[in-house]
């Protein structure tokens, strides 16, 4: 089949005969457009038949597949994009239908190695789709045959949530952790000038570029809605003396618009003209301050300790600490928009929400790995048909430290007086998830998120994922090969020769070999952040905050087929592979995807 433009008809699609061949003509009768609407073939062109509108978009016919009931959705991969198209009520599975996707989001090639490999793997999991009813993007979990998952029901492999933000016009929001395929994003952002606008054909285009070019596409976005100088700027005082409070007042007190103009700096009492130097300081300055665990509003993770978390319990350390929080989101959204450096690694879901990304039952792992065991034992005995209620004796609760003393916590109303039984353990575990991975820090995370995107729109974070945010917000790391060599463990099939054994060697040729944002990625996969301890490698610590060196640890394929991480004692867990190119081809895969927050079994 092939397109061509039949007059007032606008853009048709001619099946070619089987006895013609390329540069051959055909003579076509094109049906009227009684005929076309009568049979759900719509016409390409909107109304005015503009020759813009006739090269913007473009028309697809697919069939509707299978248990796909009207009204429902399922995904579709149109040259290399996938969006989410709606079965219309008057069809059925094995109908064929017709939809309009914008031109520019296909027209351009992916040539970025990681968009690649997420696309080769892009038939399973949780994807990002762009939406044909609204052009909204949306997440839908695809199974095996390509089909869109609908069961709502909890699964603690396949669930995933996303937190909704919800604003009013009183400036009042609502903070939710909904099932993935409720959640959706807008795509549309609007520039200063109240005209000009990045579009979802923008968006999508960006998340298929190598790193660097999407950072320039953000980067040129953000010049887009900085407000020119001459219409207005801002100038901020401070004291170092009462740099915090100072800086805190100052930032809330600016409007959206103040938030977008140009800042300069000034330290009261002390010479000096800011024309960069003043704004790395104060940025850096103020953002240790922040994170520093003894002001009571973060706290080191459980699982890594480079890694910092929302303290639960912020508000008995600090007075107003909302307010701090408010702040510390336009200040991150600012540092992107300045493209200054945030000098804190936070824990994952926390990108995660920033970006409206999935979080998943494996997420917990990454904030307490003694909870996630526990929880997962519940499953295994579900599973196995062991009687959780004379066996646990545990309800619908949970417990809080707070300055010392635990005191309980009902994970649904009336918690305290559900028994968690084989019939219904499923929903205490839903109900933990929610609990640990956002109810418990709901207020703090509500105002970061409001701080954040009164500078930065949300839809022009849709360009990246959560690994490449954190290298966006704190930069990447500088990596000494030598160092991260010389203090690497080995065990396993690699223990008695260690970096002697032939894989160890191609492993450390491929990574020498990887740019520095491979090598971040990987930095991420094994210890689950980019950053390197000031120290350097020597000094790496595991999730009890001990010594826990960099460790490659040899497994035969049989065990896993693909490397795979324990980033609470920072090892791989590295197959040996017969030849380089295998290695090369396995490590790169796993490395990439990790990036969704997907793993391959």
């Amino acid at each position: 089949e092939f397109c061509v433009v039949a007059g007032n008809h606008g853009i048709i699609r001619v099946k070619c005969p089987l006895d013609c061949l390329p540069g051959d003509s055909l003579q076509i009768t094109v049906p009227n457009r009684d005929f076309l609407v009568e049979h759900q073939h719509p016409p390409i062109l909107s109304s005015d038949n503009t020759s813009e509108t006739r090269s913007s978009q473009r028309l697809f016919e697919a069939s509707v597949p299978n248990n796909v009931k009207p009204g429902e959705s399922f995904a579709l991969l149109v040259e290399g994009v996938r969006i989410l198209v709606t079965c219309p009520p008057n069809a059925s599975p094995g109908s064929s239908i017709r939809f309009k996707v914008p031109l520019t989001i296909m027209q351009q090639e992916i040539t970025n190695e990681v968009a690649q490999i997420k696309l080769k793997y892009s038939k399973e999991g949780w994807q990002r789709t762009l939406r044909m009813s609204d052009m909204k993007f949306q997440w839908v979990r695809v199974d095996d045959n390509g089909d869109v998952e609908t069961n709502l029901k909890f699964d603690i492999v396949k669930s995933a949530y996303v937190r909704r933000l919800d604003c009013t016009k009183g400036q009042t929001s609502t903070l939710t952790l909904v099932p993935a395929s409720n959640a959706a994003m807008g795509t549309n952002v609007r520039l200063t000038n109240g005209k000009d606008e990045i579009t979802c054909s923008d968006i999508a285009n960006a998340q298929t570029r190598s790193f660097d070019e999407k950072c320039q596409f953000f980067q040129e976005a953000c010049n887009k809605l900085c407000i020119p100088w001459e219409i207005g700027h801002v100038r901020i005082n401070v004291r170092r003396k009462f740099l915090v409070s100072d800086s805190v007042d100052a930032v809330l007190s600016l409007s959206r618009s103040d938030l977008r103009k140009c800042w300069r700096f000034e330290f009261i009492g002390e010479d000096g003209m800011d024309v960069g130097g003043l704004t790395r300081e104060w940025f850096q300055l103020v953002t240790e301050e922040i994170f520093d665990p003894d002001r009571g509003l973060w706290q080191s993770s459980h699982t890594n300790q480079m890694l910092m978390e929302i303290n639960p319990a912020s508000e008995f350390c600090c007075e107003d600490h909302l307010k701090y929080f408010r702040f510390l989101g336009r200040l991150m959204g600012r540092s992107l928009f300045d493209q200054q450096l945030v000098p804190c690694h936070m824990v994952q879901c926390l990108y995660k929400h920033i970006l409206g990304w999935p979080v998943t039952f494996e997420d917990l792992k990454h904030l307490d790995e003694d909870i996630y065991r526990n929880l997962k034992a519940i499953e295994t005995m579900a599973k196995n048909e062991e009687p959780i209620d004379e066996i646990l004796c545990v309800n619908f609760t949970t417990a809080r430290e707070i300055l010392g003393e635990k005191e309980e916590v009902e994970l649904v109303q009336g918690g305290a007086n559900i028994e968690v039984t084989n019939e219904n353990y499923s929903d205490y575990l839903e109900a933990s998830l929610k609990y640990l991975l956002l109810d418990r820090v709901k207020p703090q995370l509500n105002e970061l998120l409001l701080g954040f995107f009164d500078v930065i729109p949300e839809p022009l974070l849709a360009i990246f994922d959560f690994q490449e945010l954190e290298l966006l917000m704190c930069g990447l790391p500088h990596i000494d090969m030598e160092d991260w060599k010389m203090n690497t463990e080995y065990s396993g099939e690699c223990e008695d020769i260690g970096s002697e054994h032939e894989v160890c060697q191609w492993f450390w040729g491929i990574v020498s070999d990887f740019d520095q944002e491979m090598k971040a990625r990987l930095l991420q996969f094994v210890t689950g952040t980019s950053g390197v301890p000031p120290g350097g490698f020597s000094v790496l610590q595991s999730n009890d905050g001990n010594i826990r060196k960099f460790t490659i640890h040899g497994v035969v394929p049989s065990v896993c087929f693909y490397p795979r991480s324990h980033t609470c004692f920072n090892r791989i867990d590295l197959p040996i592979y017969k030849t380089r190119d295998e290695l090369y081809e396995k490590l790169k895969d796993v490395v990439i995807y990790a990036s969704t927050g997907f793993y391959i079994e």
